[in-house]
């Protein structure tokens, strides 16, 4: 009787080794290791990692609350000079946020940046790579971003009201956080930068092109309007109060807009259209190649 012992293990080694060579050309990826709360950990890390975010944020905060303090000062010196009817239609708490609505156009170009920067670089593909899903890439870098424009708006939003109504001496009104329509107004300002920075990310999500994204933005922010103004008002007016900027004008102001939405109503539509931009964003990443 011959004994094959001897035969039989190189054969069963040589199996094991293909098996692993095989196994080994797509390697299975650790189960749980690539969820939401890891990604989360992982755009944090770019984003605070990257010095445009910087630099970005810090504009913000400067012209948020520069341009406010500086249109808020004006005001106070000029208060005797100026109309009556400007007195009667003063607005303290919008004059002191004005900041704000130059301030929107850094933080879109942040969220812009979020998104297209790595489509630039080539970096997506090993995002990509790392994360099969891809719409939980989209979802991560929308709450990190989204985090980090909360804060810095609230923060830049209540600074800009305090130091614009600190600068409001004299003859000049001001207001307190308790008088109606302030507190919304502030809380307001913080949460209209948030929101369109996703729609910024959104619409970078969706052209992927770091140029074409930021003028995508401008257009529909600052060059809409200026097209809306020039038709009748008839129409103007109808479509006016649809425009983002519009929206925010209302969403900082204590008095009430002429043709325009409930404060609350015009950010809700306002959500509507980031959700529907990157929705639309995210369905063009799954079919799209990096």
């Amino acid at each position: 009787m011959t004994s094959t012992t001897g035969t039989e293990v190189p054969v069963l080694a040589g199996a094991k080794a293909s098996r692993s060579a095989a196994s080994g050309l797509r390697p299975e990826l650790p189960r749980g290791r690539y969820g939401l709360a890891g990604l989360v950990a992982s755009e944090w890390t770019k984003v605070r990692s990257v010095r445009s975010t910087i630099w970005t944020l810090v504009v913000t905060v400067v012209l948020g609350i520069g341009l406010g303090a500086i249109a808020t000062a004006t005001t106070a010196a000029r208060w005797s000079r100026m109309s009556i009817v400007s007195r009667l239609t003063f607005d303290p708490t919008r004059t002191s946020l004005t900041g704000l609505l130059f301030a929107q156009l850094a933080i879109g170009i942040l969220g812009v940046l979020v998104v297209s920067a790595e489509y630039g670089t080539g970096t997506i593909r090993a995002t990509f790579a790392a994360t099969p899903r891809r719409p939980v890439v989209v979802i991560a870098k929308a709450l990190v971003f989204g985090a980090v424009a909360l804060v810095v708006g609230e923060v830049v939003s209540f600074v800009a009201f305090f130091v614009g109504q600190s600068l409001l001496t004299g003859p000049a009104p001001h207001a307190a956080l308790g008088d109606p329509g302030s507190l919304r107004a502030v809380v307001g300002g913080g949460l209209y930068l948030l929101v369109l920075g996703l729609l910024a990310l959104g619409i970078a999500t969706i052209v992927r092109h770091t140029a074409g994204a930021i003028s995508a933005f401008v257009g529909v922010l600052l060059v809409l309007p200026i097209i809306v103004t020039a038709l009748p008002s008839s129409i103007g007016n109808s479509i006016g109060k649809f425009l983002p900027a519009n929206i925010g004008v209302v969403l900082l102001s204590v008095q009430p807009q002429a043709s325009s939405f409930s404060p609350w109503a015009g950010l809700l539509l306002l959500c509507g259209y980031a959700v529907a931009a990157l929705v639309i964003g995210t369905v063009l990443v799954v079919r799209r190649d990096a």
